[in-house]
């Protein structure tokens, strides 16, 4: 561990029984210090951390990264998909449908699922994912020219 007791993010990815790699870090690292970034925008910060990857790679990285439950994917319906740091806390997400803009939104409840199906077929419910859709302020401000 780290001087403070935090977990390096190469003590992170052998503790989900990951191989350390420049490669991996830097995808960590990246989608943490970002926000909800999608692909392209990952590898370019990727890139800018180790020189070269390949998009392939990256895309490799980020399903061994979502796998593990180090990252989370969200995707929302017409939009790609975005990868973000906070993960295990049950939140949820506020879309802007004119700019595409994401933030973070608590869960109401607190306690997953947050909501309760109507009917649940017979399923053990664990999670609700809520994208809540509307404009955000700099799309509803009216612009002057």
């Amino acid at each position: 561990m780290s001087s403070s007791g935090t977990p390096t993010t190469a003590e992170e990815l052998r503790g989900v029984g990951l191989r350390v790699t420049a490669a991996r870090v830097a995808l960590l690292e990246t989608v943490r210090d970002g926000d909800h970034l999608g692909v392209e925008a990952i590898a370019s910060g990727v890139r800018d951390r180790v020189g070269h990857i390949s998009l392939q790679a990256v895309y490799e990285g980020l399903h061994a990264l979502t796998t593990a439950g180090l990252i989370r994917r969200i995707e929302p319906a017409g939009s790609p998909a975005r990868f973000e740091g906070r993960v295990g806390d049950n939140h949820h997400h506020v879309l802007c449908r004119a700019c595409g803009v994401v933030a973070d939104v608590d869960c109401a409840v607190g306690d997953a699922p947050c909501l309760t199906a109507s009917d649940d077929h017979g399923f053990a419910i664990d999670e609700a994912e809520v994208i809540y859709w509307g404009v955000c302020p700099d799309c509803s401000t009216p612009q002057i020219l």
